[in-house]
């Protein structure tokens, strides 16, 4: 990071929300008692957390990066959607998918459940993309023996390429 760099939470922007698109990585659920606890916070306090998005280049678009949920808060309730003005408070970055990947994950772990396909598929992705398992276990905060049993999961054997066995394997 150089010294010039500005947080993008200083930057944020009101996004009309038919601009804004769904990721298709996202792993993170949430579970129905907690969404309604989340459209009574948006509708009680406003939006305090912006979405966070990436500007999909040569469109007016945006894809989500984090804050599915509350993006959806809007789509699925007039009244939230009618008193913002059908915008969103978004922040916004501009990272490579991988990095992209990686920060939805961050941003999730901390509160949400993952499911196991979708992070197996996100592995695989990552893997496929040529990143390095210490790349991984550094970028999603896993550690070493949770990625490998993403990996046993996938049953993917390219996600082994590079791992190295012990000679008891031949």
């Amino acid at each position: 990071m150089s010294s010039k760099f500005t947080s993008p939470c200083y930057g944020i922007k009101a996004i009309p929300i038919e601009k804004i698109k769904a990721n298709n990585y996202n792993p993170n659920s949430v579970a129905y008692p907690e969404m309604k606890l989340l459209y009574k916070s948006i509708l009680e306090d406003g939006y305090t957390m912006p979405i966070v998005v990436f500007k999909i280049p040569n469109q007016d678009s945006y894809e989500i990066v984090d804050g599915f949920h509350r993006y959806s808060i809007m789509l699925k309730h007039k009244d939230i959607f009618d008193r913002e003005g059908g915008k969103v408070p978004c922040s916004i970055i501009e990272k490579p998918i991988t990095d992209r990947m990686a920060s939805t994950i961050r941003h999730n772990r901390a509160r949400g459940e993952h499911s196991i396909e979708l992070m197996t598929n996100i592995v695989a992705e990552l893997v496929d993309s040529g990143m390095s398992d210490a790349w991984i276990l550094k970028n999603i905060g896993m550690d070493a023996d949770e990625l490998l049993r993403l990996k046993q999961i996938s049953g993917l054997q390219s996600l082994f390429k590079d791992h190295e066995f012990s000679p008891s394997w031949e």
